[in-house]
């Protein structure tokens, strides 16, 4: 076995690694509604994450995976063992980086900005399918695809959690603290769904790498067999289970002090932008979409009362997610093109 295949089987490894540490830190954001209004107990609702994520992961189709694949240039990932390794490895480093100071970023686009690491280092910017010009004539693709996709869950995650908060204030003017009860039970269906939609789009990622990995060690066709799909999903189930505690508390606590009507709220609309996304193949960010609920009922209930310097660090944490983890895959490829001299 010559070094670029066990490279590979390393990226397989890494890939399966980035599904664990993706439903770690998801997780804390996907239960810190449910858990901070006092609905469920942490066990209790990670166990639930747990399981939803397990099924969407198994159900969730592949469209996700071919946006994916028009990230880089048709002709820049040889050798693809290689590409895969540096991405995923500098994307797992970011989740650890932003897991250790409890920040609430997006696996998927440290994913991406890991494929466009690895592009810019092997061929500059040809290296990546940019979008721009077919932006243009009308059309989205590449990487263009992805930021508006990610663009537009946040503004949809953060608008529709506004309307649908004075939706329910509208409808709940004259309803008793009693209602409360009802409204905790409601959320273990709610976010059963939201994590169920969660597994379905962000499992599809690690996918798409062990697909291809497979396809550089001799695959004759792309495609996801169910060992894969099955990997992935246990290992991100596995990661809920840990639980991101540190990014828990960021979100159910620090942003805004959430209550059952604004759980529930945030979860349903959580739920309906992610479903939404992954119908039309847009690999979004499900954290940064649960983020932009809170602070979107905070905003709906009292702008006065969202702490927005917290808000505020954790959007420039968004945009530096890329970049950075842009950095750290080419620099990855570098050390590895030095030391297999290819």
């Amino acid at each position: 076995m010559d070094a670029l295949s066990i490279v590979a089987i390393g990226g397989i490894v890494l890939s399966l690694l980035f599904a664990f540490t993706n439903g770690y830190n998801d997780a804390g954001a996907d239960v810190a509604t449910i858990v901070s209004s006092g609905a469920a107990s942490v066990k209790g609702a990670l166990l639930t994450a747990a399981t939803s994520n397990f099924i969407g992961a198994m159900i969730g189709g592949s469209a996700v995976v071919l946006t994916l694949q028009g990230v880089l240039s048709s002709d820049v990932a040889s050798p693809v063992g290689m590409s895969i390794f540096s991405a995923v490895a500098a994307a797992n480093l970011w989740n650890a980086i932003t897991w250790y100071y409890g920040i609430p970023s997006s696996s998927t686009h440290a994913l991406i900005g890991g494929l466009v690491g690895v592009g810019i280092a092997f061929q500059g910017m040809p290296g990546v399918n940019w979008g721009w010009g077919e932006l243009l004539c009308g059309h989205l693709t590449g990487v263009a695809k992805v930021l508006a996709f990610l663009l537009a869950s946040v503004i949809l995650g953060f608008g529709g959690s506004f309307i649908l908060m004075k939706l329910a204030r509208l409808l709940l003017r004259r309803a008793s603290v009693s209602v409360n009860r009802s409204m905790n039970r409601l959320q273990w269906f709610t976010t059963g769904v939201q994590t169920l939609a969660h597994g379905a789009n962000d499992a599809q990622k690690q996918m798409a790498l062990v697909a291809l990995l497979l396809v550089a060690m001799g695959s004759p066709t792309f495609e996801v067999p169910l060992w894969v799909r099955a990997a992935c999903a246990a290992a991100m189930a596995m990661g809920t289970l840990g639980g991101g505690y540190r990014i828990m508390r960021t979100v159910g606590r620090k942003i805004f002090k959430i209550g059952p009507v604004h759980a529930l709220v945030a979860q349903a609309n959580s739920s309906l932008t992610v479903i939404f996304a992954t119908f039309l193949g847009a690999p979004v960010s499900s954290t940064q979409v649960v983020t932009a609920g809170v602070m979107g009922v905070g905003t709906a209930e009292n702008h006065r009362l969202v702490h927005w310097r917290v808000g505020k660090d954790l959007i420039v944490s968004w945009f530096l997610t890329i970049p950075a983890a842009a950095l750290l895959s080419a620099l990855m490829v570098v050390l590895l093109r030095a030391m297999l001299e290819v």
